[in-house]
């Protein structure tokens, strides 16, 4: 079981503002990483997708690890929470039909950062695409096919 003691201190300060453009990590249980095949990749990036077609969210960029996911978001007209926990459902109910597995998938809560409009959001981007080139996953960018920017 995930010690999850300290969990809530992830909300603390949290404000949810449609509208605004946020970085937001969330990690597996255990940091099992059960996204390192890429059918499972995409499952995640479906679920990104359906996020965006349903309003919740617009992707600027994205990075499928295989233990967490790096998303930069604008947020839609809901909260912060409630497009995190619509999506990281979504990722685990696909998984687990996908592998026939059971149980939670992610660790509880997830990471936040708003970014101010005057920040450089494709060095925020640009950041979360060479994740895996600085986990040592891949020898440059384009070696690794779970990933995504609206600059490019």
């Amino acid at each position: 079981m995930p010690n999850i003691r300290h969990a809530h201190r992830l909300r603390t300060g949290r404000y949810s503002a449609p509208g605004q453009v946020y970085l937001v990590t969330t990690v597996v249980q255990n940091r099992d990483p059960v996204f390192t095949e890429f059918a499972q990749g995409r499952l995640v990036v479906d679920a990104l997708r359906k996020a965006q077609e349903e309003a919740f969210a617009i992707s600027l960029a994205w990075v499928v690890m295989p233990d967490h996911l790096h998303w930069l978001i604008e947020l839609g007209d809901c909260t912060l929470s409630y497009v995190m926990a619509r999506t990281k459902s979504r990722i685990s109910l696909a998984l687990n039909r996908s592998i026939g597995r059971n149980g939670s998938l992610w660790q509880h809560g997830f990471h936040d950062r708003a970014i101010r409009r005057e920040e450089d959001l494709q060095a925020v981007a640009r950041y979360i695409v060479a994740n895996p080139l600085r986990a040592g996953l891949v020898r440059k960018i384009g070696d690794n096919p779970l990933w995504d920017a609206v600059w490019l």
